[in-house]
């Protein structure tokens, strides 16, 4: 489990250009329901996949992204905020004001290999590396295959930092019937490693013991 506490109520939570959306979408409305704050990184890559995946044409600028969400989401201004990404006065650009916990879902292999070498050229990166340097948490959830070897490498040097390095692949022990089961079952394993209440998936053995009872 994480340690940090459940206090720290606000996550980084970046979208890049990888597939998977809707396991960001999923993420942004368990994270408001566990009365966290978001501050909201997205990449333009990220607005492409959103538009093929989920046919939702969001809008580049910051402002009008944050309005798009919120409306989406029906939350209040101050818990979800959305930064530009050469935004370099936002809180997550400096270890003084960062959240301590950051997520990068889905994370594509182009920012993986950024954030492995600490190019810092926009402010998903920086956000990231602001993480690293000050000993925080980062999730990265690639999602890419095959896996080169400069994937794996890259993947390997940030476990070594203690990264978490949780690829999108869902299982099937809890027998999913639609695709937002197994959205949720990835969703359901990066709330367990915030240390976040989650009753979307059921762990490993506990449904088949609470049914033995």
């Amino acid at each position: 489990m994480s340690k940090f506490s459940k206090a720290d109520n606000t996550i980084t939570l970046a979208i890049t250009g990888a597939s998977g959306a809707p396991y960001a979408l999923r993420l942004i409305e368990c994270l408001l329901a566990q009365q966290q704050n978001v501050y909201l990184l997205m990449s333009s890559a990220a607005r492409v996949v959103f538009a093929t995946e989920c046919d939702w044409q969001l809008p580049a600028a910051p402002e009008a992204l944050a309005k798009a969400l919120r409306e989406h989401f029906q939350v209040a201004d101050d818990r979800l905020q959305v930064f530009g990404k050469e935004q370099w006065l936002s809180p997550v650009a400096s270890g003084s004001a960062a959240p301590k916990r950051m997520v990068v879902c889905p994370c594509s292999t182009g920012t993986l290999s950024a954030i492995a070498t600490g190019a810092s050229d926009n402010l998903i990166e920086r956000a990231a590396d602001v993480v690293l340097k000050e000993r925080g948490q980062l999730i990265l959830v690639p999602r890419e295959m095959p896996l080169s070897t400069i994937h794996l490498e890259n993947m390997l040097t940030l476990s070594r930092m203690g990264v978490t390095i949780m690829p999108a692949a869902p299982g099937f022990y809890h027998q999913p019937q639609s695709i937002n089961d197994m959205v949720d079952f990835v969703v359901a394993r990066i709330l367990d490693h915030l240390n976040l209440d989650q009753n979307l998936v059921p762990r490993w053995g506990y449904e088949k013991a609470s049914a033995k009872e």
